[in-house]
Order: structure tokens, then C-alpha cells, then sequence
């Protein structure tokens, strides 16, 4: 019998994902779908940006029930695109006596609560993430983030139709 190949981790070895800190997180839409919404061009001198669906109406507002729910968890700044969600998340544990989620718990549980109401899970398996290191990392991500719709087409994501 062959050897299934093993999975590669996408988290970084010995890190503790609990303790304070910001994470940038990417989350895709399961075979890359345009399930979340799709671009619209520019109007009224304003940039390109996402028309949601009804997928990505759920998304955004359990991004705000993710905030409500845990008092240590903020979702800085985010982007929902057509097939994948960017997002800034910062834990702040100011020493309460439970310990925090991991970020794994936190995007599994989140995923899982927008699954239930849409019906169907829309998800890719796991996520990627990158541990937010210091100021000037913190604002690369920031600006990626913000101008993820007006540069759309050349994304990674992206899907022509």
C-alpha cells in the first residue's frame, strides 16, 4: 500500500497562536468560487470594490459577531473579495482568567458558524497566516488589504469567468 503524502503545516513551528498579536489571515472559497460577491468598477471617483452577495453579507456581518463574542479579538481591517477573505486579526488578551483560543479555534469556529447559515460549507480546507511582526510589516499587510479590489485582476485569486 503507498504512503499518502503528508500535508504540509501552515502554521509556524513553536508559535504560540494564543498570546497577543496581529495575524494576517487569507481565507478562499472552496475551488476558488466567486461565491462572496463580485467587483464593481469605479464610480463617482471611487475606487473599484466588492458588491457582496448574500455569502458575502454572512461573512461580514460574523466578522462583526466575531468581534461581539470574544472581547479579546479584533478584526482590524479586512477585505471580502469574490472567492477569499483577507483580514488583519489581533488577539489581545488583557489577562483574563480563561485562556485564549488559538487563531486555528478562532477562523474554525468562525467558519463554521457562517457554514450553518448558508447551508453548504463555502471553504477551502484550512487557511494561510502570517504572524505580524512590527509596525512596518503590519502596514505592508494593511495596504495590500485595501487595495486588493482595485488590483483585482492581478491577484493570485483571481478567476476569469
Amino acid at each position: 500500500m503507498s504512503e499518502l503524502p503528508q500535508r504540509k503545516t501552515n502554521r509556524l513551528q513553536g508559535y504560540d497562536y494564543r498570546q497577543n498579536g496581529a495575524y494576517f489571515v487569507t481565507i478562499c472559497a472552496k475551488n476558488r468560487e466567486m461565491l462572496f460577491g463580485k467587483i464593481v468598477g469605479a464610480v463617482d471617483n471611487r475606487p473599484p470594490h466588492i458588491d457582496l452577495s448574500d455569502a458575502g453579507k454572512t461573512i461580514e456581518k460574523e466578522i462583526q459577531v466575531m468581534q461581539e463574542i470574544r472581547e479579546n479579538i479584533v478584526a482590524d481591517i479586512y477585505v471580502i473579495m469574490p472567492n477569499h477573505i483577507h483580514m488583519i486579526i489581533v488577539i489581545e488578551d488583557n489577562g483574563r482568567l480563561t485562556t485564549a483560543p488559538t487563531l486555528s479555534e478562532i477562523i474554525r469556529l468562525w467558519k463554521r458558524a457562517i457554514s450553518k447559515q448558508l447551508g453548504f460549507s463555502p471553504w477551502q480546507k484550512s487557511f494561510y497566516d502570517h504572524v505580524i511582526r512590527n509596525e512596518e510589516d503590519y502596514n505592508r499587510i494593511a495596504e495590500y488589504i485595501e487595495n486588493n479590489p482595485a488590483k483585482w485582476r492581478e491577484d493570485r485569486f483571481f478567476v476569469l469567468l
